[in-house]
């Protein structure tokens, strides 16, 4: 999500890119700031995660390069409804709430906005996403850690953290014990090879994502034919 920080940020010297004590008042105070500077914030039970300023060239590109691989997913299987809201808002009121690089519900029961309503996904009413992911570019352990208790503590069946210098995806499912388990293959894209990720993460490093992302479209074609 971008949202505002507070014109006072600097002055109140809060923490960046690391997890600090706060309530949820000091969240919503952050979240609900008018100033024009961006933020991405996340919240767990009295831990606060606050990002300040616009994402890097690395980061974007990885970041769209994963949103057009849902794209080519979504197009090559019309029969199954897909929607991408990556970086919306999403809140447990008084509890969690985070704003993922991805997010896809599979389904068609997906979150609509209605005029005069708040400009995120409330979890109290809406089902959680089917999957979420974190482009991990300067938040690697965080994402790998904290972030992940977060997305297992939501319910969120499928994680994804993807290392923009490793070139590989980290994928999870989620057990009955509530916990992630490492995983090779997508639930949420069904039979969808986690390792296709990672060579086209390695791709990435050779040419445009637009140009990975075309050549995922066409190792992920046979697999619809299956």
């Amino acid at each position: 999500m971008t949202a505002t920080s507070p014109a006072k940020t600097a002055s109140r010297k809060i923490p960046q890119d690391q997890w600090h004590r706060a309530t949820w008042a000091d969240y919503v105070a952050l979240r609900d700031d008018p100033s024009p500077e961006r933020i991405k914030l996340a919240f767990n039970e009295g831990w606060l995660w606050v990002t300040i300023g616009a994402e890097g060239i690395s980061h974007a590109a990885v970041s769209d390069l994963f949103i057009m691989i849902l794209g080519s997913w979504a197009i090559q299987h019309p029969a199954q409804a897909f929607s991408s809201l990556g970086r919306c808002l999403l809140e447990r009121a008084k509890v969690r709430a985070s704003a993922p690089d991805l997010i896809l519900y599979a389904g068609p029961n997906y979150p609509r906005w209605q005029t005069g309503e708040p400009r995120r996904i409330d979890l109290n009413q809406a089902r959680v996403p089917d999957l979420v992911g974190e482009i991990s570019d300067t938040t690697l352990a965080s994402d790998l850690d904290e972030k992940k208790h977060l997305y297992a503590a939501l319910g969120i069946p499928e994680y994804w953290v993807v290392d923009v210098r490793g070139q590989r995806v980290f994928a999870f499912l989620l057990q009955e014990n509530g916990e992630y388990l490492l995983c090779e293959t997508s639930q949420a894209l069904a039979g969808l090879p986690i390792a296709l990720l990672d060579e086209t993460l390695q791709r990435l490093a050779q040419g445009t994502n637009t140009s990975a992302a075309a050549w995922l479209s066409q190792q992920i074609a046979p697999l619809t034919q299956e």
